[in-house]
């Protein structure tokens, strides 16, 4: 039948589930997840080959005001991940934090609807996180209200947790797809490298750990990244990382008393590259204080947060 390729960018507000969905769609993890505001830092694509078809998924960076240039780079991600696609998700809370009516949809969904609008996009509305609904009807109202402000191609609600609805999602994503040869072997699932990976997962570790006000100032660098083989003949990963923090008084939190908070975010971060690559991995943290990091350019270069340099 010849291949087809369909590429989709999924944009929303943060903590809506734009990474846990891309993640279940693929059926495995490759955008970390925490329930931190703006984990997605740049702008990721997930790669999912069934039969003739390509699906390729780009997660974005919620849609934030940027503070500073980090903050600026994000938006960036997320206005280039709306360039080249085929069709746009857009995923909503079904149960946010707030009341939502006519009058108090979210600035940043209003925005993105705007472009949508702007460029004439084909869209698909999620709903996501239905599993939390204990009134269904809920869900019609927020059809209603979302659909009086854009034609939506369809609408999907579901749950990124349970699985429920993702393959609906798929069949309405799969109305996109273009005859072109596939842009990825059939094999990858991602478009982000081994080391970027790593770096990611021990990010996800100290988001997961640490006060809300922390992790926005922290960031991630491999300093070493190999595999070698034991005296045994075991195959094992060493990995040497530094987490870059702004304040002196941030270093102590992470670091914790008698360094017990630093090796419970090395333990599990161990345990999820263990788990990734399929080999033991000897890790190594790091605490260096970087104050205004965020604002620095070269900084921001260094550390592969630079979108044009990035993507």
């Amino acid at each position: 039948m010849g291949e087809k390729s369909v590429f989709v960018t999924m944009v929303g507000r943060s903590n809506v589930g734009k990474s846990s969905l891309i993640n279940k769609l693929l059926g495995q993890k490759i955008a970390i997840v925490s329930n931190k505001p703006q984990t997605t830092r740049t702008r990721i694509m997930g790669v999912l080959t069934r039969e003739e078809t390509q699906f390729v998924f780009i997660d974005t960076p919620g849609l934030h005001k940027p503070k500073n240039l980090l903050g600026e780079n994000m938006m960036k991600a997320v206005n280039d991940g709306m360039a080249d696609i085929d069709a746009a998700v857009l995923v909503v809370d079904a149960k946010p934090h707030f009341s939502v009516d006519q009058d108090n949809i979210p600035a940043a969904e209003l925005e993105l609807i705007e472009r949508f609008k702007a460029k004439r996009m084909p869209c698909i509305l999620v709903i996501n996180k239905i599993d939390l609904l204990e009134n269904k009807e809920e869900i019609l109202r927020l059809i209603t209200l979302y659909s009086k402000l854009y034609d939506f191609s369809a609408v999907v609600p579901l749950s990124a947790k349970t699985g429920n609805g993702t393959d609906i999602l798929l069949k309405e994503i799969k109305k996109f797809e273009k005859k072109s040869p596939h842009f990825f072997p059939d094999d990858e699932v991602t478009d982000q490298s081994e080391k970027v990976m790593v770096a990611e997962i021990i990010r996800e570790k100290l988001l997961r750990c640490l006060a809300k006000e922390i992790p926005h100032g922290i960031a991630v660098d491999l300093d070493r990244f190999f595999e070698h083989d034991t005296k045994n003949g075991e195959p094992i990963l060493e990995v040497e990382a530094t987490v870059f923090c702004e304040k002196d008084s941030h270093k102590g939190i992470i670091i914790g008393t008698k360094g017990n908070m630093l090796k419970k975010i090395g333990t599990l971060a161990r345990e999820d590259i263990e788990k990734f690559f399929g080999i033991r991995c000897n890790l190594k943290i790091w605490i260096k204080v970087k104050e205004g990091w965020r604002k620095n350019r070269g900084m921001i270069h260094t550390l592969g947060l630079d979108i044009t340099e990035n993507n």
